[in-house]
């Protein structure tokens, strides 16, 4: 009888040893998506960046294409934003624990410590033809020490990575925008194309982080707030601010006037290459959005220096857009005629609307 139960015993615990080893083996499963854990801080190691991959400076918390900004990284969107043939964009700053950027004008960048860093992603919804949203480049600026360097970011096939590149590269896209099927040969930009645009006595710059784009409001997780009262929340702004700052307006509020508008729309994208020690600053006209209150900067009865036809016989011609070398330029694809020479190949048709609106409404040189 002894012996029976002894067996039984024996029995019984070996099927309970088999059970938990077959509970201690995994099932295979797929491999998962690579995430950046939510408790792991940014990383921006001034010595070793630029990093290879996107992924290192832990921006981004959780499934990285989702770019859900990690802590102390804080998105922003100026009041009026570049057109590049139709991408979107996201925005991000991030600033070192315990420093700060200030105010230093209404029109210039605000001064970032060393150690900061800028993120700027570029994206289109509805690719075809599996209708998805696919992120095509990310671009960051980071101040070192010696000034601030660029690193472009091309992000993989399947959306897990992007990956350092210098040289640039062309993406065939197909999508629809609003309805409207539309293609492109979407440009990423070489090191050097980037510095045409983000430079000033050729140093590089960042363009849109100014106090005149940023005095607007945001919505963020926690509720709607204006961006720079934000930052100062944050911690990450001196609270030096001005009491009224002169700013931009989205240039898409047709309750503001054309002009205002117009001058948002010019400042955001031809107004960095138009001004003083910048890549145009050899043409008659000024656009950055402080200079146009002046018509004769905005290009009003100027006449061009490339007098190529006849025809364009003032950079704005009052009342007559067919003879306005501006409204020629931004509804030419053509690489030598276009206006602005870099991010765009397709005519961006509401900007050139609000051209034409603008040359319309007008009838002399101090409109």
């Amino acid at each position: 009888m002894k012996k029976v139960i002894s067996f039984s015993v024996l029995g019984l615990l070996l099927l309970m040893f088999l059970d938990a080893c077959k509970k201690d083996s995994p099932e295979e499963e797929p491999s998962p998506v690579p995430t950046t854990p939510g408790n792991e801080t940014v990383t921006v190691n001034l010595d070793s960046v630029p990093y290879t991959n996107l992924s290192q400076y832990r921006f981004f918390t959780g499934d990285m294409k989702n770019n859900t900004p990690n802590d102390g990284v804080i998105q922003y969107r100026p009041a009026s934003e570049l057109f590049t043939d139709y991408a979107h964009k996201k925005r991000f700053v991030w600033v070192p624990a315990g420093m700060k950027g200030t105010y230093v004008a209404d029109n210039k960048i605000i001064n970032f410590p060393v150690g900061t860093a800028l993120i700027k992603t570029f994206y289109y919804d509805n690719v075809q033809p599996a209708n998805v949203t696919k992120i095509i480049e990310t671009r960051v600026m980071i101040r070192k020490s010696t000034g601030w360097i660029f690193a472009d970011y091309i992000w993989s096939e399947d959306q897990t990575e992007a990956t350092l590149s210098v040289n640039g590269s062309l993406v065939s896209l197909d999508w629809e925008e609003a309805g409207t099927p539309k293609s492109t040969v979407y440009r990423i930009p070489s090191e050097t194309e980037c510095l045409i645009c983000h430079k000033s006595n050729s140093l590089p710059i960042p363009i849109g982080i100014k106090p005149q784009n940023l005095d607007n409001d945001f919505t963020y997780p926690s509720g709607k707030f204006n961006q720079l009262q934000y930052f100062i929340s944050k911690g990450i702004l001196e609270n030096n601010l001005p009491p009224n700052i002169v700013s931009t307006i989205d240039y898409h509020d047709t309750t503001q006037t054309l002009k205002l508008r117009l001058r948002s729309y010019l400042d955001t994208n031809c107004g960095h290459c138009h001004q003083e020690n910048s890549h145009c600053d050899y043409r008659p006209i000024r656009l950055a959005f402080s200079e146009t209150t002046d018509p004769v900067n905005l290009g009003q009865c100027v006449t061009p220096d490339d007098l190529f036809d006849p025809t364009l016989s003032n950079v704005i011609f009052p009342g007559n857009y067919n003879k306005s070398m501006m409204y020629f330029r931004l509804s030419s694809t053509d690489e030598n005629n276009r206006m602005p020479l870099l991010g765009r190949t397709i005519v961006d048709e509401a900007g050139l609307k609000l051209l034409r609106d603008y040359i319309s409404s007008i009838s002399n040189c101090t409109d």
